[in-house]
């Protein structure tokens, strides 16, 4: 039902199993967002689509298949990362901030029921539920590569729909030229909320044409299933085209604004994340080179870094978007 109301260094991966807790509330959320006659309905709708799949489920979590995107760049005949990699190396400061905490600590975030509230300069302000969210377009799996800042990187099989279905729902006024997206900021269920670490709730943004570009996803799943709660559950964005802290996770509110939004690591150390980071060989961290990566998996002794690629190697479908600037001083 819609409501209308107006995060040094290299690390190597520690690979642990997702604990038996966590896969529990994954699947009791799921069973019960399904009890609903809504949920239901959109479930039979994807179990028509699952042969469309291009990856084969895990088996962890509840089912959420996509068709094949039609989008250009939406998918890579790169290796795919191993499930279990991409689901216990991960940043989630809300959870810790070693790589391993989230697949420890997350199985206390509660990801049903769920609502995101869009407000700011729309002509349709409203409150969505997941449920809200999942009908608003048909579900798409796309294989994007995930750089992250500290110079290591993923493939991933992400479920969902470019954002800018959403966006092109809640009708934008003409003054809104940037996107805020807030997470969920609660300490009873998020053990490091409250830390010095961050300004609390953990904020992103996004100039419009990029949330409208349609490789922005609005994303609900990985690996045909939906998201573990380590990895954003249940709604998160993937901008593939920027460092992986750019896609915030567990996202509650989502602003439309006229002025660039303050972000959560630019307020921390703004000489070291600029709003747009975007993946630049060129361009290094201040504590360490972006000219090359790590690819989580390809962690042998004699194994060598991949070359970083411009734009994380979505740059035909998104440099446009940048021309003319000076992205040394737009970092």
């Amino acid at each position: 039902m819609l409501i209308r109301t107006d995060r040094n260094g290299y690390h190597h991966p520690v690979a642990s199993e997702i604990t038996p807790q966590a896969v529990y509330e994954d699947r009791r959320r799921m069973l019960q967002w399904m009890a609903t006659g809504a949920a239901g309905a959109a479930l039979a709708s994807w179990a028509g689509r699952e042969a469309f799949a291009q990856t084969a489920r895990p088996g962890k979590l509840a089912a959420l298949p996509g068709a094949k995107s039609g989008v250009a760049g939406a998918t890579t005949m790169e290796k795919v990362t191993d499930y279990k990699d991409a689901t216990t190396y991960n940043n989630f400061y809300e959870f810790g901030t070693d790589k391993a905490d989230p697949a420890q600590n997350a199985h206390t975030l509660k990801p049903s029921p769920w609502t995101v509230e869009v407000e700011g300069l729309v002509k349709k302000p409203g409150k969505y539920t997941l449920e809200d969210l999942l009908k608003l377009s048909a579900q798409e799996e796309r294989i994007y590569r995930l750089r992250c800042v500290e110079g290591w990187s993923m493939v991933i099989p992400w479920v969902g729909y470019s954002l800018a279905n959403l966006v092109n729902k809640v009708e934008p006024m003409g003054n809104a030229r940037y996107i805020e997206f807030l997470s969920l900021a609660d300490p009873k269920t998020m053990p490091f909320v409250g830390s010095r670490v961050l300004d609390w709730p953990y904020a992103e943004g996004l100039r419009m044409d990029e949330a409208m570009n349609p490789l922005t996803l609005l994303t609900f799943g990985m690996y045909g299933e939906v998201l573990p709660n380590q990895n954003g559950a249940p709604v998160r964005l993937v901008v593939p085209w920027k460092y992986g802290f750019k896609s915030g996770k567990s996202i509650v509110k989502i602003r439309f604004v006229e002025k660039e939004p303050r972000t959560a690591w630019n307020k921390a150390a703004a000489n070291e994340y600029g709003f747009y980071s975007n993946v630049n060989p060129n361009v290094d961290h201040p504590r360490w080179s972006q000219a090359s990566e790590r690819r989580i998996g390809e962690d042998g002794l004699f194994t060598k870094k991949r070359k970083t690629l411009m734009f994380n190697g979505y740059e035909a479908q998104v440099g446009q978007m940048y021309a003319g600037m000076d992205l040394k001083k737009n970092y």
